[in-house]
């Protein structure tokens, strides 16, 4: 039987419309999972909207690797109180602070890179190129795409996600996003480490982070 009970939760869960969520529901005989599935293509299209909705609830949550050697801090905001406790979500901000401590992004986001960090980068990638033996136009190019890979390097945003590296984590927020049907944000994080600026401890702690997501 489809209550209104249950079609107000799928409607609170994705965000789509009552009528849409009273088709979906009957389509999947009552089964809310599959009903968020059923409304989930209708949810990607949407999710660019949704991304310019208030986000002021949501959760700080941590990851603290085996042995205290690292910690996150993640902020990861939500439109309401009611997803803030959603499980689905609330592994979300867990799975995103564990793929900081393995991925050590500097920057949220490309906007977030100061413009001095990316002018010296460039110049030095210039140098490194011309020094190859390219002709400066070909220099040019190649400075482009090695900033590019950098974004990759340091943004958590253009990070592939640690879990599948097919998926950036900007794809992965948009994803869930369609699913949970609100507007969700990674506000800023903070990444600790043991012993900070042993460059050799930091590979070495991010190798055993690699290792224990991949035996999950």
């Amino acid at each position: 039987m489809i209550t209104s009970a249950l079609i107000k939760e799928l409607r609170e869960r994705t965000g789509a419309g009552m009528m849409d969520c009273k088709k979906a529901l009957t389509e999947t005989d009552g089964n809310i999972d599959k009903a968020i599935e059923f409304l989930r293509e209708k949810g990607l299209s949407s999710a660019g909207k949704k991304s310019g909705r208030v986000a002021a609830e949501g959760v700080v949550s941590s990851y603290i690797h085996m042995g205290g050697k690292i910690g996150v801090l993640v902020e990861v905001n939500c439109e309401t109180d009611f997803v803030a406790k959603n499980d689905d979500f609330q592994s979300f901000a867990k799975d995103i602070a564990m793929h900081i401590a393995a991925a050590s992004p500097e920057y949220l986001t490309i906007e977030d890179v100061p413009a001095g960090v990316i002018e010296k980068e460039r110049t030095i990638l210039k140098h490194q190129a011309i020094n190859e033996g390219k002709p400066e136009n070909i220099a040019e190019k190649m400075v482009e795409g090695r900033i590019k890979k950098m974004y990759k390097d340091i943004c958590l945003m253009e990070q592939p996600y640690v879990k599948n590296p097919d998926q950036t984590i900007s794809d992965l927020l948009k994803e869930k996003i369609s699913v949970i049907g609100e507007n969700i944000v990674i506000r800023r994080f903070t990444r600790y480490q043991m012993g900070e600026g042993l460059e050799k401890k930091e590979e070495n702690f991010a190798e055993e982070i690699q290792k224990q997501i991949q035996s999950v």
